[in-house]
């Protein structure tokens, strides 16, 4: 397991939590008079999905309309694989190959 996210607010830690597939851990942390909920879990692309990280919802929505991409699109689509380049580095993960592929 590894940190995922961190939250300030309790509910908002546990409905995440609740979201994740697999081994999972919600740690609180006290500084101060400040408290935050580091949680934990199996780093994959469905769990992030699922906390709604990475713009991966985004990418879906892209990929599924490949074929008529603007130049926009295609630049957005190179920031958000940018991002799941360093994400996918720094979990050990690979970047499914559909993903990396632009239109003809």
């Amino acid at each position: 397991m590894k940190l995922l996210s961190v939250y300030d607010d309790r509910d908002e830690a546990e409905d995440a939590a609740a979201k994740l597939t697999g081994n999972k851990r919600l740690a609180s942390e006290r500084d101060a008079t400040t408290v935050i909920y580091n949680l934990f879990g199996i780093p994959s692309w469905g769990n992030f999905h699922r906390l709604d990280m990475y713009n991966l919802d985004e990418l879906r929505s892209l990929l599924d309309r490949r074929s008529s991409w603007s130049v926009v699109d295609h630049e957005r689509h190179a920031e958000i694989v940018g991002t799941l380049s360093t994400v996918a580095k720094n979990y050990g993960l690979e970047i499914p190959p559909h993903w990396l592929v632009e239109p003809s």
